[in-house]
């Protein structure tokens, strides 16, 4: 190993990377690592890869697609993750999510390379969805995760119900599973500010699908507003084609001619949003790895409420910094919703305790100094 150990990302998509790791990217190359990505670039436009490449990291494009069932696609990207493996000859690898990580561990093995970091920062829809699909999908994924990661010394999660999880599918003790809080949040850029005039608005940034809660929310908040609360609803977020639970762009839209709700659709200035609102919502009825969302609106001051499933309860103290309510159960989002609605003293004390919450658990400091300490004891 030379004097710049080099560290190679397998991430399915540069949007992705791009979004929510290219600080993890830098702190790395800040800690003296040579960083490179392979994914694959331009499902949303040149951007991402140009941004990417601009911060300085080399970008090796592979045709890995995060959704589909083709095993023909599936060889191919295991034979060009291979090839880059190859030519890169990586000091240490880090594989993101669950398909990365099942063809970036058969190319790491093959070759020999012994640091891999294998992060699973949520189960997902085939874990997490009732459908007939995910039903039919979920044993053999679990069995070729379970393959992937038996004895692996580098599993990361994001929360402590993935965490019991993987480490029996891997056949490991809990404790050598790594638990960060999330990616990381910016808490200079994320910052408490003061409650806009008017109705109280609660926010629901995630991408708009069934599973994240959308539908109930929605409801909760026609209940509220029948009940004569003033009250506007903000769905910041667009719809994901490519994952079977997603709302259409025509639903989303038709809510918006709604009076108490605004589409929004996707945003870059995701803090400005935490600024014009009062509450922040996210009933995800499943699980969550740990919502970015969510700790970034814990940043800003503003009370939470989720659901009590796996990574949402991981974001909330319930009753100090937000609420947690049984999942796919609009009465309930309701009643926590309407305590925030109607206490302005309630929702500023639980904003200020979830401010000073995410300042301890979730900022990039805490989480990078994980992350890259991992690295080096892998390497050692």
């Amino acid at each position: 190993m030379g004097s710049r150990p080099r560290l190679v990302w397998l991430v399915s998509e540069d949007w992705y990377f791009r979004l929510h790791f290219l600080h993890w990217a830098e702190a790395a190359r800040d800690a003296g690592f040579d960083v490179h990505l392979i994914a694959r670039t331009g499902e949303r436009g040149p951007e991402a890869a140009s941004e990417i490449r601009d911060a300085g990291f080399a970008v090796h494009e592979i045709d890995l697609r995060r959704s589909g069932l083709n095993p023909f696609d599936d060889l191919r990207a295991r034979r060009q993750i291979l090839r880059l493996y190859r030519d890169l000859a990586p000091d240490i690898v880090q594989h993101v999510a669950i398909k990365p990580v099942l063809h970036g561990q058969w190319a790491a093995r093959r070759l020999g390379i012994q640091a891999r970091v294998n992060l699973i920062p949520g189960l997902g829809y085939v874990f997490s969805s009732r459908t007939a699909k995910a039903r039919l999908l979920r044993p053999m994924v679990t069995s070729a995760l379970g393959r992937a990661l038996s004895r692996e010394d580098g599993i990361m999660v994001l929360n402590e119900d993935d965490r019991t999880f993987l480490a029996v599918l891997a056949g490991v003790p809990n404790e050598s599973v790594s638990v960060v809080p999330g990616i990381g949040v910016d808490v200079e850029r994320f910052h408490s500010t003061p409650e806009p005039d008017g109705s109280v608005t609660i926010a629901l940034v995630a991408r708009m699908l069934r599973d994240k809660g959308v539908i109930e929310t929605v409801e909760a908040v026609r209940g509220l507003s029948a009940a004569g609360k003033l009250v506007r609803l903000r769905l910041i977020g667009g719809p994901d084609p490519g994952n079977p639970e997603s709302i259409s762009e025509d639903r989303l839209k038709a809510w918006g001619d709604l009076p108490y709700v605004d589409y929004v659709g996707p945003v870059v200035d995701v803090a400005s949003e935490w600024a014009k609102a009062h509450i922040a919502c996210l009933p995800s009825q499943y699980r969550e790895g740990l919502p970015t969302s969510l700790s970034e609106a814990a940043a800003c001051g503003r009370p939470i409420v989720t659901t009590d499933t796996p990574g949402c309860r991981d974001v909330v103290r319930d009753g100090e910094t937000g609420y947690l309510v049984p999942p796919s159960d609009t009465a309930a989002l309701l009643v926590a919703l309407d305590r925030l609605v109607s206490d302005p003293e309630l929702r500023q004390r639980m904003g200020a305790a979830a401010r000073a919450d995410a300042e301890a658990r979730f900022s990039r400091q805490a989480v990078l100094g994980q992350v890259i300490a991992l690295y080096r004891r892998l390497l050692r």
